[in-house]
């Protein structure tokens, strides 16, 4: 069984459909085998987007690193009117987030990328849940490398578990950036940094 964060062209597909409302806003989300938590809204997900929501942060451009099938990228372009690009390494992850795209009437664009590779721009907000299991150099390099990829005065929002690492990862950051914890929610840790 491949990694989410990897290639499968043998894979087989067999869609299904994760419902997701916040306040008066509904959104279905197309997902497949072999995307992250391809059944149901993933928790840490979840409450990133909440938080993120909840700051009434009205930056217009969004870079979502890791989009999975487009759930944070999306709900954020239509609740706050952004125009976010979602990024993934998994074709079918772009796939499912271009599909998502189109049924929820967003302005927004998701492509292929191995982490910063196909981004030549700069944004007000960086947002990821980071992929884990892809390996601590994987996602560090998505947190560390975020702050080329940032306007001056742009934004990281990301997910982190305790048990993950949390607070080595918190340590790191805090070398370039001004590291705010959120939220503390079931071993999770919503993360807000902002440039130096």
């Amino acid at each position: 069984m491949g990694q989410y964060f990897t290639n499968d062209e043998s894979l087989k597909s067999e869609y299904r459909y994760i419902k997701y409302n916040y306040d008066d806003y509904s959104f279905t989300f197309t997902s497949d085998l072999g995307v992250f938590s391809k059944d149901k809204i993933d928790y840490g997900s979840k409450i990133l987007l909440e938080n993120y929501l909840k700051s009434n942060n009205l930056k217009k451009d969004v870079l979502d690193v890791g989009c999975g099938y487009g759930f944070l990228g999306i709900v954020i372009s239509k609740i706050m009117e952004s125009y976010v690009e979602l990024i993934d390494i998994n074709k079918r992850a772009v796939h499912l987030t271009n599909i998502n795209i189109k049924n929820n009437k967003v302005n927004a664009f998701a492509y292929e990328s191995n982490i910063y590779d196909n981004v030549f721009k700069k944004y007000d907000v960086i947002i990821t849940n980071p992929p884990i299991r892809a390996g601590k150099s994987v996602y560090m390099k998505i947190l560390n490398d975020s702050i080329n990829y940032l306007k001056s005065d742009g934004e990281l929002w990301f997910v982190i578990n305790k048990d993950q690492g949390a607070k080595s990862v918190i340590k790191e950051l805090s070398n370039i950036y001004e590291v705010n914890v959120l939220e503390k929610s079931k071993g999770f840790f919503v993360v807000f940094c902002k440039k130096h």
